[in-house]
């Protein structure tokens, strides 16, 4: 040490601790700080304490910040008192603010028989411009192959945001049905019998997400086409062997605000619970249950408003390149003399956030 060094001033610099302005995570030197920011993707998007502005990855870890075993206590008492179990926010009346949140079940439609001539779909008008108006997709499987264990769609049903069915059938698979799955399906052979071709479901569906635009302006930007919600929508995609763009695929199992903390997707039937407050799948699986609570969920989250932090862009884009990590360049030697703040005004989400849309 130096003569003219104040040993105090020199203790206190050794002890700072940069901690990070969204997650509050402490770290002894910038660097690492630096370091996290890269990786964190931390945004105004993610779910945020009412009580101090933590931000965290998803609603379960939010939820285990204010009501886990090691929660913070004023974050926990404050939220307990004044806190909405569904939505996870803080309001002035809980009560009141609950019964909105919490939503009564969805009628299922049940196994009624239908010929393929009897299957359920809605002709909008032709007037209405629906924009990127969203439909909610659920389909039913049975078992196909020798072991029963190939997923074959024999059931499929559309909603609208009115949660109104737009399209409603069940479907001929393309081989042998090896096993029902009553338990879970409810359907037999009998539902199958007078059941619609796969390639006309194939058609019917892609009509309605088309919504008129051209299959060039669908994949480049979606132009009027539809955004399809699902619950594993993928999967139910290759099981009706059908591709619609990636960017007008809204998926709750996939979605990471509503993933679990290892980003492991969680059951439609728990993310209904848990944030619509109803049972869903108590027995026999029902496609129209599902999509409701599918679309219930994307309206929620659509629904939220994020504010956006007071940043300079200027200074941002100043000091920032294009970069494949995190949307920046974080090598850059001006990120050294960054605060937390600004840090975290450069940070930028790995999903695009349903409120955009």
């Amino acid at each position: 040490m130096e003569s003219g060094d104040d040993p105090c001033k020199t203790l206190a610099k050794s002890n700072t601790r940069h901690k990070c302005a969204a997650c509050f995570k402490q770290y002894k030197k910038r660097e690492h700080l630096i370091a996290h920011m890269k990786i964190s993707h931390h945004s105004v998007h993610q779910p945020k304490c009412g009580v101090c502005q933590k931000h965290c990855k998803s609603f379960e870890s939010l939820r285990e910040h204010l009501t886990g075993p090691l929660a913070k206590r004023t974050c926990s008492e404050i939220f307990a008192e004044r806190g909405c179990k569904f939505c996870m926010r803080i309001f002035d009346s809980p009560d009141e603010h609950q019964e909105i949140c919490c939503l009564p079940a969805p009628a299922p439609l049940g196994t009624m028989e239908m010929t393929c001539t009897e299957y359920l779909i809605y002709d909008p008008p032709e007037n209405i411009e629906y924009g990127s108006e969203a439909i909610a997709m659920d389909c039913e499987m049975v078992g196909g192959g020798s072991d029963g264990t190939l997923d074959l769609c024999v059931r499929v049903c559309l909603v609208d945001e009115d949660e109104k069915v737009i399209f409603h059938t069940y479907v001929l698979p393309p081989i042998p049905v090896t096993n029902y799955r009553y338990e879970i399906t409810g359907i037999k052979e009998s539902h199958l019998r007078d059941a619609m071709p796969l390639k006309e479901v194939q058609e019917k569906i892609l009509q309605i997400l088309y919504n008129g635009e051209s299959i060039g302006i669908v994949r480049l930007n979606g132009g009027k086409a539809r955004l399809l919600l699902g619950h594993g929508v993928q999967h139910d995609l290759d099981c009706l062997r059908m591709y619609y763009p990636d960017h007008l695929l809204r998926d709750t199992a996939k979605y990471p605000p509503l993933m679990k903390t290892n980003l492991v997707s969680h059951s439609l039937r728990y993310l209904a619970k848990t944030h619509l407050g109803y049972d869903i799948q108590s027995g026999m699986h029902d496609p129209y249950e599902d999509s409701v609570s599918v679309m219930r969920l994307y309206k929620r989250l659509r629904s939220q408003k994020h504010q956006a932090r007071q940043m300079n862009l200027l200074l941002s884009s100043a000091r920032s390149t294009p970069s494949s990590t995190n949307g920046y360049d974080w090598s850059y030697k001006e990120t050294e003399n960054m605060n937390p703040d600004e840090l975290f005004d450069l940070s930028k989400p790995n999903y695009k956030c349903w409120c955009l849309d």
